[in-house]
């Protein structure tokens, strides 16, 4: 289990505090929410939030990556989509879960109680202007993610999950694009098979492609190096911004 010791402080010490539900939030109402506020960590494979089950909080993913899951009514299971470092876990106004909320790899959340955080979201503009800001992204994304699934090819699909989680990463840690992206890859090949819709051989066999190419450069599975953003983009028919090219 991840030891929390390191996360309990102030918000200014936060590694998601600019892009959290919180970033635009002042010093009295971070107050405020440090009073609402606990940290609690989940193992890889550790069910956070089971579907149907009654929401007694909200909050943001610290570290660690999450998949939303929804099971058909024959047990058959489909992610439908993954929680990165800053995204909102939970809904405000809605008491019991839609989707089943699993750990994939060690997760820190920071929580907040949902009743008193509904409370704040109606006394505190910032924070309701701030999560509608990221509820429009995560639309923004779902409707990315349509096209990714349903109109690209292997190839395109592990390069768009590539440059989606290189430019997060440097979101967090405010780097630009324009420089050589490195990070670890937090999804093991049998995961990104299962978002993606792709055989674990077709995964395997398309990021060697990719490495073969010079499009990145992997050290073992998971330490990935863009030394070429741009170049990444196009594999993945994404133009500069991030949106789909026409």
């Amino acid at each position: 289990m991840t030891d929390l010791t390191k996360f309990v402080g102030g918000c200014e010490s936060c590694p998601i505090q600019h892009r959290a539900v919180c970033a635009r939030c002042d010093a009295d109402e971070l107050d405020r929410l440090e009073s609402i506020k606990y940290y609690r960590s989940f193992e890889a494979g550790q069910t956070i939030i089971w579907s149907g089950d009654r929401m007694e909080f909200v909050g943001s993913i610290v570290s660690g990556i999450a998949s939303l899951t929804q099971t058909m009514e024959d047990g058959r299971t489909q992610m439908v989509g993954l929680l990165l470092p800053s995204d909102f876990v939970g809904r405000p106004g809605r008491d019991a879960a839609t989707y089943d909320v699993v750990a994939t790899t060690d997760v820190v959340m920071c929580c907040f109680r949902r009743k008193p955080f509904e409370t704040m979201m109606v006394e505190t503009p910032h924070i309701a202007q701030r999560l509608l800001e990221m509820t429009l992204d995560e639309l923004d994304a779902a409707r990315e993610w349509m096209l990714v699934l349903g109109r690209k090819t292997a190839r395109e699909k592990i390069a768009s999950l590539l440059s989606i989680l290189g430019r997060r990463d440097a979101a967090l840690n405010l780097a630009g694009q324009d420089q050589e992206m490195v990070f670890d890859l937090p999804l093991t090949r049998e995961a990104m098979a299962d978002y993606l819709g792709l055989t674990l051989e077709t995964v395997s066999r398309q990021i060697s492609a990719l490495k073969k190419d010079g499009v990145i450069v992997l050290e073992g599975k998971r330490h990935v190096t863009v030394p070429d953003f741009q170049r990444l983009l196009d594999e993945a028919g994404d133009d500069c911004d991030g949106g789909m090219m026409a």
